[in-house]
């Protein structure tokens, strides 16, 4: 018994010693995070509430979460010139009060027309905060810990990720849809006015403000754009996971919202329970930055198989494992390339380009997976996905190749 407890123990302290080193304005801006985060519970349902609730057909919801990505593109490209030009705390704050009230609109939009318009306009306000959040997490980490604080960020969207789906479930079985969009619109609110009171420029302290005197252009970054190009290719496998997977779990393996609220949340609490310790581990290793990547990229792909074999649980439960895994590393990792490349020119510009990345992925991912199950079936779409993947990883391995000799990427 002796042994077990001290075995515990150990473990324990080895966890805990893993968040060591990181700011408070860190963990602040992971608390705003979560609060916003927790009440994202319509995103995953998003697909469904679209077609069961207001009946729209597969084609109409393509296109409606094509809205969805466009407005993400813009928003970050936006978001990223306000950073570079007025800071990034303001945009924080706008539009974390902006996206609340409009989170609260959606629910009286009911045509087509509209939704495709609200949730444009709904995106394009809530993704400014995206890069401004990405340059704030920069200034708040040493350099050290830039990769750790990244990952406890993604904690803290993924606890909020793990908790609201679930509840989200829960709602829509006991109530409806709408007490989503309420919920989503008030902790949007919420995160806004904690950030007022907590990061004010005056309170906080920057730790890493290194500014380049002879900044280039991200556009002119070729290993950045092919790095961004892989990005897109991951986003759009992996951003399946929010509108054609869970559709499938309803249509394809026959669950209820509830219990896909729980296979969701499934996601969220691996990613809280093992995500910090295995980036923390993958750090003191060897490994390239761009080699974490192509791993996580190829245990993304690897979990479509699953969806493939057979519609069991079983299956089901494994494919989102391995996607879990896939993410966490790839998330981490791909932000930290980021963050660090973004040295050698305006940060704002290098975090808003790799912000669009997946605002593409959004353009592309859910209108191509909608349609591909249309017209195919979720057999042949699960094998484009792995066809994709694979060569995204092709494209990594070759940038592995001519980034060999920068020893921190």
């Amino acid at each position: 018994m002796k042994v077990f407890n001290s075995f515990n123990s150990t473990l324990g302290q080895t966890y805990l010693n893993t968040f060591k080193g990181l700011s408070k304005e860190v963990w602040w801006l992971s608390l705003i995070t979560l609060i916003n985060r927790a009440g994202t519970m319509v995103i995953p349902f998003l697909s469904l509430y679209l077609t069961t609730d207001l009946n729209f057909s597969l084609d109409d919801v393509a296109w409606i979460m094509s809205a969805f990505g466009f407005g993400s593109l813009v928003g970050s490209w936006f978001g990223g010139k306000l950073t570079d030009k007025i800071g990034y705390y303001k945009v924080m704050y706008v539009s974390l009060i902006l996206s609340g009230l409009l989170f609260i609109g959606m629910q009286y939009l009911e045509t087509f027309a509209l939704i495709s318009i609200g949730i444009f306009v709904l995106m394009a306000v809530a993704d400014m905060f995206r890069p401004a959040m990405f340059v704030a997490l920069n200034a708040y980490s040493k350099p050290e810990n830039k990769t750790r604080s990244i990952t406890l960020i993604r904690l803290a969207i993924n606890l909020g990720f793990s908790a609201g789906p679930a509840i989200g479930g829960l709602i829509i079985t006991t109530m409806d849809y709408n007490g989503l969009f309420w919920i989503d619109g008030i902790s949007c609110m919420i995160a806004g006015v904690v950030l007022l009171n907590v990061l004010h420029p005056k309170k906080s302290k920057t730790l890493d403000n290194e500014i380049s005197l002879n900044p280039k252009s991200a556009y002119t970054d070729k290993f950045f754009i092919i790095f961004l190009l892989t990005m897109v290719i991951f986003g759009i496998v992996f951003l399946q996971l929010i509108s054609t997977i869970p559709y499938f779990y309803k249509e394809g393996v026959g669950l209820s919202e509830f219990e896909i609220g729980l296979l969701m949340a499934l996601n969220g609490i691996l990613i809280f329970t093992f995500e910090m310790p295995l980036i923390y581990w993958l750090e003191n290793k060897t490994h390239t930055k761009i080699g974490l990547l192509a791993f996580g990229l190829g245990l993304t792909c690897l979990s479509f198989l699953f969806l493939i074999m057979d519609p069991w649980l079983g299956f089901v439960v494994i494919g989102m494992v391995l996607l879990t895994f896939g993410e966490m590393i790839v998330f981490p990792f791909s932000n930290s390339f980021a963050l660090v490349r973004a040295k050698r020119g305006l940060k704002g510009e290098y975090m808003a380009l790799y912000s669009i990345a997946f605002s593409i992925s959004h353009i592309f991912a859910h209108n191509l997976g909608f349609h591909l199950i249309d017209a195919y079936g979720f057999l042949k779409t699960w094998s484009f996905m792995i066809i994709l993947g694979l060569f995204g990883l092709g494209l990594l391995i070759y940038l592995k190749s001519q980034m060999k000799s920068q020893n921190n990427y």
